[in-house]
């Protein structure tokens, strides 16, 4: 299990990959999970955190980067499992509640096609349980008491509400901000708007951030994220 340590003593375990990844913020006894993969992901993801908790320990937070259903299919059962705060940005909060959220546009041809017959689909097929937020944030945020170092900003583009979590402004989970699958781009293949994302990566890199973990795919280094902002802030 890939893990990052920070200065100050955070550790950020990459507890979920796959469909979709998961993290897991400690600091001392407390801890918050940041994204919680589809459905079918939720006995392992159960496993790894019972791994990972100290025994009689729960999670302070859930932080959804966003409300699509391969990032929040397990919140509610979280939610009522570990009694956690569940956090997220404003634009998602009506999603949270409905139990679905359409699917972003595609940044390209196939994508485009792709989620034209996802959206068609709906709810049936990209849905998930209701659940109700407990922190909405429609500005920059910071977490309170033992996760004091652990900062949320807002990052939108790929959905209208997305948020990213910084921790000790040292590494940074910013959900489909940036994709870390492909060899060559980190450009979401779905993105309702790229000119906001861009925006956001600008955000991102106005931190002294130096690791980027997203929500697909392996961690991409600040040098990544600077040359694909100048590449695509050009076009």
């Amino acid at each position: 299990m890939e893990q990052w340590t920070t200065s100050s003593g955070y550790h950020v375990h990459h507890v979920l990959k796959g469909r979709g990844n998961a993290y897991l913020v400690s600091a001392g006894e407390h801890h918050l999970l940041v994204d919680t993969g589809m459905k079918s992901s939720f006995r392992r993801l159960g496993q790894t955190l019972n791994g990972l908790l100290p025994k009689n320990k729960t999670l302070d937070f859930l932080v959804l980067t966003h409300t699509h259903y391969d990032h929040c299919q397990n919140a509610a059962r979280i939610q009522g499992k570990e009694n956690c705060q569940v956090v997220l940005g404003q634009a998602e909060s009506t999603y949270a509640q409905k139990g679905y959220a359409p699917l972003p546009r595609g940044t390209s041809l196939m994508p485009r096609l792709l989620t034209g017959i996802g959206n068609l689909m709906g709810k049936g097929a990209f849905g998930y349980a209701p659940f109700e937020p407990d922190i909405v944030i429609d500005d920059d945020y910071d977490l309170m008491g033992g996760l004091a170092n652990v900062r949320l900003i807002t990052t939108p583009g790929h959905s209208p509400g997305s948020i990213s979590l910084l921790v000790d402004d040292e590494v940074a989970v910013v959900g489909d901000a940036a994709f870390g699958i492909f060899r060559n781009t980190i450009f979401p293949p779905f993105a309702d708007n790229t000119h906001r994302l861009i925006q956001s990566w600008i955000k991102l890199l106005e931190t002294p951030c130096h690791t980027f973990l997203p929500g697909h795919g392996g961690p991409i280094s600040r040098e990544m994220l600077e040359k694909e902002y100048h590449r695509h802030s050009k076009k």
